[in-house]
Order: C-alpha cells, then structure tokens, then sequence
C-alpha cells in the first residue's frame, strides 16, 4: 500500500482524504441557503415578487431542496471528516467527542437566534390582538416545555410533521440534522464496511437513497406523509455518505477531474430544466431532481474548473462558512418585516419605495448572518470545543527526544549543517560532509518512518562506510553502540571498543597536507573516549590504536589525562 506521501512524489493524484478543507462544497452551502431564503422571501406579498415569481416559475418555488441539499452536503462532509477515524470499531470516547464538537457547531449560533426571536414571539403573545405568534400554517406551542425541547435541538423528534413544532420555522431541519449526528456514531461502522464495495455499487446505492422522496414529488407533488422529515435527513444524508465511498476510491487523475468538471457545470442546467419540465407534467413534479444531488456534489469534490472554480474563490468559500448563520437569521428578519406589513401597507404598495423596502431586507439578511458569524458562532465554537478539548499527554509521551546534547549536536549537525566547498577530491571521498551523508540517508527507503535519532545514526554509518570504501576495505560498525550515544552523558557506560575495531578505525583527513603527522594518525572521537576511561579492575591499560600510547603506561595518580603530545600535530 502506497503513502500519500509516496503517491505524490510518482505524480500520481490521490483522491480527497480526510483533513483540507473542500472548498467548492464550502461555496455550494452558500448557494443551497440563498435558494432556501429566496424560496421564504416568495411568500412576501408584493407585487413586484409575484412577477419574480411567474418568470422563473419553479427554480425560485422549488427552494425548499435546498434543504435536502444540505443534507446530502452534511453526510459527505461528516463522512469525509469522521468516517475513517469512527468507522473501525464504536468507541464511547469517539462516538462522544464528535457528538460534542457537533453540538459546538450547531448550538451557540442557535441559541441566540432561537431565544432572541422567543422574546419577540413572547411580545407577540401579550400585546397582539389575536393568536398568531409566528407566520407559519400550524401555531408553534408557545410553553416552557417547548422552549426547553428546542433549547436541546430535540423539539422534532416527536412530531410526525415539521409544522408548528419550532418558534423559528426553518429550524425543524436543524433539529432532523441533530439526529442524524447523534446516530452517526453506530452507523458510521456500517459504512465503514461498505468502504471496498465496487464504486457502481455504492454510486447505485447513492442514488437509490434518494428514490423515495423523489417518488414522492412525482407521485403527489410533495414530499409531505408522517414522518417524511425522518426520510429525508435519513436518506439525504446516507446518500451523502455514500457518494463520499465512491469518491475516495476515485483517483483524481487529469482526466477524471476534466470528467468531473464537465459533471460538476452541467449537473446544475440538468436540475433548472428537469424542474421547468417537470411542472410541465404537474405541480411540484420536478422534485425528482433531487436524485442528481449526490451528483453533484461528488463531482464538485473532484473537479478543478468550470462551476468548482467559482465556487471556490473567496466570496463563495466566506459566504459557505456564514450560511448557516444566514439560515439561521433570515426567517426572524423577515417575519419582523411581515408583520411591519400587516401595520404599515405602504410596504405592500405597487411602489418603488415598498420594492426597495423589500430588497433591502433580503440583502440586510447577509450583514447580519456576517457579524452572527464573526461574533458569536466562530469564537463560541472554540470556546466550546476548549471546555472538552484533547486531553493531556503524559509527560513521558512530551519529552523531547533531543534533550540529550549528543543527539541535539548530531541532529544539528545532520539536518542543518551546509556541506562546504571540497578543498580537494580526496577530501570529499575520505571524509563526507554530515550533511552530504544526510542527504543520503534521507534519500534511502524507508527513511521516513524513521525516528530523528535512528536517521542521526545512519547518517553517522553512512560516513562510516563511506571512509572505509574509500580506504579499499569493508565497511565495519561504528564503534558506539547507539544506546549508549543516546544516553544522557550522566547515565553513559564506556563505550566497549575491541582490538580489531580499534585497528579498523579511519582516521580523519588533514585539512592541510603539509600539517599532516608521519606515522602518529590523529586520535578519533571514540579512541580518546576508550583512553580516558580505566577499566572496572581499575586496570591501567590503555584500549588504544597501534602506534598510539603504550597499552602498559600507568594512569597518573592526579587523575588528569596523560599528555597527548606524541599525538599533536607539528606545529609550523
């Protein structure tokens, strides 16, 4: 199995895994919730919306899929975040940590909303005229039961229809979501193995997911039955799922991202005049179209151009991240302006002064969504997300491996040492560079997976073998065991050092020729680490080179090491 690593240094592309974010889907979300509010601003009683209305006919009536778009939306997203890290087994630990950092998303943002536009419901119930607390066909029960289901996101999980059941009408579908992330946990392990299944199969699946509402538009014009709100988030967001399986199992070569391209601008004209025709045939019944969602959005995952492209500049990608602030905050403002309506009807007049009245409510909806965005969503999130954050590590797993100063200098001295200009050839084979032997250590297999004190040490072999090639004889061992050059100098043992090892050692080239000693080779690093330390008896010995200081000469008895004069070099 190749690495990601590995797949981008041979130029193959990978598909999207886990992690980055996918910037097209991020524009798509802005483009679902303009269609949602531009589908709740058509109830607006003014003419100049009614003509709106008669021109593009369905595109603008048919908004309501946009929310079913966001379901499909969220099953990929939550499947490219989660599903490799909770699909392997069902984790309490996992399954809470993600139904938290849910909850920190969807909450903050809603509570202000949801309490803010209860007080105006609440002033709506004492000092109106009549029972009306909201503009919505089934009165929401105004209690503290209520108020206390809908503070917990849990207010439809006991409502056959989504009419009535929440103060702030669109956030039914807040709560269906709500839902699907709570059981995400134990279906992501279902998923999980679904993730080899052929692609065609899981494609099929995809779309199959989406066959009983789309039956249901073509049938009766409505997805409206008990308990459809529970098919749609159930089978919206599988779907969404699914088509992330087929995705990630699809190499994003040069041609499948043109290919997915092409998908990705074509698929929206496809849902426009499936829409037109279908009202042809009756109303409501282009909401079959709904099947060409997971479409889209797995081609939006791979493409490059075209409608990708768009949706991934910087106002798209901002106005993605603010949608759901956006979905939040449109249906209070505009129910504020409804009921202004009902007060004052020069803002229902064929005037230009109503008409710019009421353009000026939709566009106010975006400023709001910003600041609700920037102000409370974003910064509670974190906040949140701190209060059961990571726990922490041990401090045996915060150690830091290069506290010792043998492996600091050693991986200093590898990894950001600059190789030198050569002073001559024989110096560049006799005696490498750290970094030139690092740069081949890093080159070698399997290099990556090595700790930063394993690749320190095959650096340090490297250079070994290199002098020892050069000299004409086998490569040997370092003389250091790199246990004990990677221990604290304070628990270090001497290191042991044989007769044939010392007799093997290179020494070092000179810098100068005509500095160089005669007949007495320089003593390296280890051979004055073995002189330096007297044996466990107490022996005198001296584990020495030949042509060194005789093995039989005494250590003096002031402790200070014995004169390395016969080893300096002459001085000129």
């Amino acid at each position: 199995m190749t690495t990601a690593a590995e797949r981008t240094a041979t130029g193959t592309p990978e598909a999207p895994q886990a992690g980055g974010e996918l910037r097209a889907l991020t524009g798509l979300r802005i483009v679902a919730a303009v269609w949602v509010m531009l589908f709740h601003f058509h109830f607006t009683a003014l003419p100049g919306v009614a003509d709106v209305v008669g021109t593009v006919g369905p595109l603008l009536t048919a908004g309501a899929l946009g929310v079913d778009l966001f379901f499909v939306l969220s099953g990929f997203v939550i499947a490219y975040t989660y599903l490799e890290k909770m699909g392997p087994a069902l984790r309490a630990g996992s399954a809470a940590r993600f139904v938290w950092a849910r909850a920190c998303r969807l909450w903050p943002a809603y509570v202000v909303v949801f309490n803010l536009f209860g007080l105006w419901i609440g002033a709506r119930l004492i000092f109106g005229n009549d029972d009306q607390v909201a503009f919505q066909g089934v009165q929401p029960v105004v209690s503290v039961g209520a108020w206390l289901e809908q503070l917990f996101m849990v207010h439809l999980w006991d409502h056959a229809y989504f009419d009535g059941a929440s103060w702030v009408g669109s956030t039914w579908s807040i709560s269906a979501e709500w839902l699907a992330y709570v059981l995400f946990p134990v279906a992501a392990v279902a998923f999980y193995r679904l993730r080899n299944a052929p692609r065609p199969l899981l494609a099929l699946g995809a779309l199959a997911l989406m066959g009983p509402i789309a039956w249901a538009y073509l049938s009766t014009g409505s997805p409206y039955f008990p308990w459809s709100w529970t098919v749609r988030i159930l089978c919206g967001f599988g779907a969404g799922v699914l088509t992330y399986l087929v995705v990630r199992r699809t190499a994003a070569t040069p041609r499948v991202r043109r290919a997915a391209s092409l998908t990705a601008t074509t698929t929206p004209f496809l849902i426009a005049a499936g829409l037109c025709l279908g009202e042809l045939a009756g109303p409501g019944r282009g909401g079959a179209v709904i099947t060409l969602f997971p479409v889209l959005v797995g081609s939006l995952a791979l493409a490059d151009r075209g409608a990708a492209r768009v949706l991934s500049t910087g106002w798209a990608v901002h106005g993605g991240r603010v949608s759901y602030s956006l979905y939040l905050v449109h249906i209070p403002i505009f129910e504020v302006y409804w009921l202004a309506m009902v007060y004052v009807p020069a803002l229902w007049q064929p005037t230009v002064t109503a008409h710019v009245i009421g353009a000026a409510v939709v566009f106010v909806t975006f400023p709001v969504a910003h600041l609700l965005h920037r102000w409370i969503e974003e910064p509670a999130r974190l906040r949140m997300r701190g209060w059961f954050g990571a726990r922490r590590p041990s401090p045996a797993a915060v150690a830091d491996p290069d506290s010792d100063p043998v492996t600091r200098a050693l991986r200093t001295i590898a990894m950001g040492a600059v190789a030198p200009a050569p002073r001559s050839v024989a110096a560049t084979v006799l005696r490498p560079h750290p970094a030139q032997a690092w740069a081949a250590v890093q080159a070698a297999p399997g290099s990556g997976a090595r700790s930063g004190a394993d690749r320190a040490w095959a650096a340090a072999q490297a250079v070994a073998a290199t002098r020892a090639a050069a000299a004409g004889r086998p490569a040997q061992a370092a003389v250091c065991d790199p246990a004990v050059l990677f221990t604290p100098s304070s628990r270090r043992r001497p290191a042991a050092v044989t007769e044939e090892q010392a007799r093997n050692l290179v020494p070092p080239a000179p810098r100068d020729p005509r500095r160089a000693t005669t007949g007495v080779p320089t003593p390296t690093f280890a051979t004055a680490i073995a002189r330096r330390r007297p044996s466990k008896a107490g022996s005198a010995a001296w584990r020495t080179r030949p042509g060194s200081r005789p093995a039989a000469d005494p250590v003096p008895v002031s402790g200070t090491p014995p004169p390395l004069a016969a080893h300096r070099r002459p001085r000129r």
